[in-house]
């Protein structure tokens, strides 16, 4: 295995945790600031995706089908939480996990009916078309590259959100005591709403991001929304920080895990018996992580600070 290899699959891995993070951050804030388990947060990720896909396809232009798709994933978003969401609070977890894999199902068939069963694309701008060459020897998609960017850019102004301003004030005091915060007079119900609706925009953006690389498709939320489950039980629940780094962490195992793994199972056993074990191993890496994180940790690396 040389340095290349490596490094290329270390950059596949930071791209897709810095996409899991936009997710894993609004889930990691919904479920710290109300108790409240959103298995439909998978489906704002879609939708944003859909969304994207079909406005950059009738404008013609990449941005504008971005923008656009994001802000109709965040006001979908707060639709979502105002009519149905804001009903489930007080009930019990069981509850919360039934009504939104409800939606969730709703929002796949709704989507199937719409745009139909078959994976719709998503290309990037040709601006971003091509590799770019990082240093001799050594080139990396220019894509890859500006999702970087991007996921790096919009954590830091999430950070400067939840750090230095009174609403990321109120949202850190809410997820870490929730029945303080309600005392000390937080407006937890409008900032709930405002929290989901930056949530589900995080998802747009995430869905924007990875459509070009991954498929757009019905049922796209589901497998990713639970590696951002995965990211909030290693990073701690409530803490965006948390989120960020557990991200980071499930990204690379994840994604250098599926490349390097069957490389090194080649190199000490048979083909036959590499080619069995290897994908099985790889797969169940995260979830080895994260029970050895709760075993050692039970609240997660960096618990409900923010």
């Amino acid at each position: 295995m040389n340095a290349i290899l490596v490094l290329e699959q270390t950059l596949n891995g930071l791209q897709f945790g810095l996409m899991l993070f936009l997710l894993a951050a609004g889930l990691t804030l919904v479920f710290g600031i109300m108790d409240m388990i959103n298995l439909a947060h998978g489906s704002l990720y879609m939708v944003g995706a859909y969304l994207i896909a079909t406005l950059t396809d009738v404008l013609g232009n990449f941005w504008l089908g971005l923008g656009l798709g994001v802000l109709g994933a965040a006001l979908f978003g707060v639709l979502l939480e105002i009519s149905i969401l804001r009903r489930l609070y007080q009930r019990d977890h069981l509850s919360q996990v039934l009504g939104t894999f409800a939606i969730m199902l709703m929002c796949n068939e709704t989507v199937r009916l719409i745009w139909g069963a078959q994976p719709i694309s998503l290309n990037p701008p040709p601006a971003l078309a091509g590799p770019v060459e990082l240093f001799p020897g050594f080139s990396y998609s220019s894509y890859g590259l500006f999702i970087i960017a991007v996921g790096l850019l919009v954590a830091g102004l999430l950070y400067l959100l939840i750090t230095r301003t009174r609403v990321g004030m109120q949202v850190r005091a809410g997820a870490a005591n929730r029945e303080m915060a309600l005392a000390m007079g937080v407006n937890v119900r409008n900032l709930f709403t405002a929290v989901f609706g930056v949530g589900a925009a995080l998802c747009g953006i995430a869905g924007g991001m990875l459509g070009p690389v991954l498929a757009v498709q019905v049922g796209m939320g589901e497998s990713i929304l639970i590696l951002a489950f995965v990211v909030i039980v290693i990073g701690g629940i409530g803490s965006v920080r948390g989120a960020f780094l557990g991200a980071l962490i499930v990204g690379v195992i994840d994604t250098a895990g599926r490349a390097l793994i069957p490389l090194l199972f080649a190199m000490l056993m048979s083909p036959e018996a590499a080619a069995n074990a290897a994908p099985a191993v790889a797969s169940i890496m995260i979830y080895v992580l994260m029970a050895t994180v709760l075993f050692f940790r039970p609240r997660g690396l960096f618990p409900a600070h923010g």
